[in-house]
């Protein structure tokens, strides 16, 4: 190639650079300016950019006080949605309200609206630009109080169906009665907490399986049963200016070493019976009078058929146990441990109780009734409930969100004497009502205290219809009536002097609807026609017996 060509072909790739260096530079400078125009614009806006999200809400163009607001409405409708979670037949509905849920909506607030406003122009421009491409989300940050998410673990636990049954003891007179424990199943905690902050900032689809693993009981630890019991024993006295009583306290110790108490449980046993050396003082409580106990604090009755025998005995039982009871302040008392496990040889009945989703006999059937009447009294007397749990059915003598079950082993009901001065229960059961009382001393700032307990929606019964091939055709058989399920929510209310001075969830509750249960024959004879429905079901319930009616309504 010519000399003469070659250097002409050098100068025009020298023109061609100055000439990309020169567009890429006045392109650059255009950028620059429209990106502080950019930037300036929107360091101006007094409004959230496009694109940016509060969890899956979106607050675009919206001022600080628009998005605060719409993140406060959608945090109250989250906080009151329900949750739902379940375990084979258990199902159990709550709201992350009754965990004392809050969200700091000013921080999100705040980092939603300085989103592509820092002053750096390239890091706001690249922040204002990913927001419009690909949505800016600033996390929703909703905390639980951990102790209330233990407790909804703990009252779970004891509902779950083949429940770990720890092992358990009770005195009766003078023996130490410990029930071996069973394996069963328990909630992975972790999990389980993990699950429910997952799913509580969803709109749909909040319901989970619950976590289970299976485990063993504890070993039945004996020195720390006797350091639990012993006692010695103490004159019960009262002391002036201030007024105080101090409640006897009766001497409790092992009648036997711990050593030779070990070798008891060495056998293969259920139940096994420690000897206890019981040492009464001379002067008892109940030898101060009326001046120990002289003010009641709370009471509540609740009502009872008189014409189911074995139901009565039980609550007869039960009341007798209970009746009497002295708890000193700081106390707890457990219902398990003072009325002890319900078997036929302490002469408890068998009577109607719920069962796997039926009505079905089993030992001490009733007692319940107690357990709840006790827990109206409770909360009158402003005592702290530490563990409650509600029925799997709605029962007939409280209204939902008043009861609390017990089941020996599973599910117990405590409370704690938060007042002052000791507290005495007192108990009766007759002519078909059941009572109990809780007396003390007065403390010097008295409150009043009411529960308001409503029905939040109603669950309605299904049909489960069974064929029945010794029956005849067209007939049919009510074996179980049905009964509709509830949600409900109870509240404590706190007055003084008429003036509320607090408002506090006691409880969520959800009642399963009981199914009812109809037996229809499918066996053909000859001559026989069907009946319409309404007429079968008709003669079903006059032909229903009477004993479980009344159960039914009982329970």
């Amino acid at each position: 190639m010519p000399r003469r060509m070659q250097k002409r072909k050098a100068n025009n790739k020298k023109t061609n650079m100055k000439v990309i260096l020169i567009t890429g530079l006045i392109l650059l400078v255009i950028f620059m300016l429209f990106s502080v125009i950019f930037s300036l614009i929107n360091m101006g806006n007094n409004k959230i950019i496009k694109g940016v999200t509060i969890g899956d809400i979106d607050v675009s163009n919206l001022t600080q006080e628009e998005a605060r607001e719409k993140i406060q409405n959608w945090y109250q409708e989250v906080a009151l949605k329900n949750i739902t979670v379940a375990y084979k037949e258990l199902e159990e509905n709550f709201t992350i309200e009754q965990f004392h849920s809050s969200m700091d909506i000013d921080k999100a607030v705040r980092e939603a609206c300085i989103v592509g406003k820092s002053g750096n122009i390239i890091k706001d421009n690249y922040d204002i630009l990913f927001s419009l491409l690909f949505s800016k989300k600033i996390k929703a940050d909703i905390s639980l109080e951990q102790e209330e998410v233990n407790k909804k673990i703990e009252e779970l636990n004891a509902k779950l169906p083949d429940a770990i049954k720890q092992s358990n003891y009770y005195i009766e007179e003078n023996q130490l009665i410990i029930i071996k424990g069973e394996s069963g199943v328990e909630i992975e905690k972790e999990q389980f907490q993990q699950k429910l902050e997952e799913i509580i900032r969803q709109e749909e689809n909040r319901e989970f399986s619950i976590p289970v693993k299976r485990v063993s009981p504890e070993e039945i630890n004996l020195e720390k049963i006797h350091e639990e019991i012993y006692k010695e024993a103490q004159n019960a006295f009262i002391t002036q200016e201030p007024l105080e009583v101090h409640p006897h306290v009766n001497g409790i110790d092992f009648a036997i070493s711990i050593e030779e108490a070990k070798q008891i449980l060495q056998e293969e046993k259920e139940e096994y019976i420690i000897p206890l050396t019981i040492t009464i003082p001379e002067i008892t409580t109940e030898k101060l009078g009326k001046e120990a106990f002289p003010n009641l604090l709370g009471t509540f009755s609740t009502t009872y058929s008189t014409s189911n025998q074995n139901r009565v005995t039980n609550l007869e039982l039960a009341s007798e146990k209970i009746n009497g009871t002295v708890i000193l302040p700081g106390e707890t008392f457990s219902y398990n441990k003072i009325v002890g496990e319900r078997t036929i040889a302490k002469g408890y009945k068998e009577a109607a109780v719920y069962s796997g989703g039926k009505v079905v006999d089993g030992i001490g059937g009733g007692i319940c009734q107690l357990s709840s009447t006790l827990y109206n009294a409770v909360i009158y007397a402003n005592l702290e409930v530490t563990e409650r749990s509600n029925h799997r059915f709605l029962t007939s003598y409280v209204t939902a969100g008043r009861d609390a079950t017990v089941s020996w082993g599973t599910i117990d009901f405590c409370f704690k004497n938060t007042r002052q001065y000791p507290i005495k229960i007192t108990s009766s059961v007759k002519n078909g009502v059941v009572t109990t009382e809780i007396y003390g001393l007065k403390e010097e700032k008295e409150y009043e205290i009411s529960i308001e307990s409503t029905v939040t929606e109603v669950i309605p019964y299904t049909i489960n219809y069974i064929k029945n091939s010794s029956m005849a055709q067209g007939t049919e058989e009510i074996k179980q009536y049905g009964a509709n399920g509830a949600k409900s929510v109870t509240y404590k209310v706190v007055r003084y002097n008429g003036a509320v001075v607090s408002r506090t969830l006691l409880s969520s509750d959800t009642y399963s609807p009981l199914e009812r249960i109809v037996q229809k024959g499918t066996k053909k004879v000859q001559g026989v026609s069907a009946q319409p429905e309404e007429e079968k079901q008709t003669e079903s319930m006059n032909e229903l017996n009477p004993e479980l009616l009344e159960a039914i309504k009982e329970l």
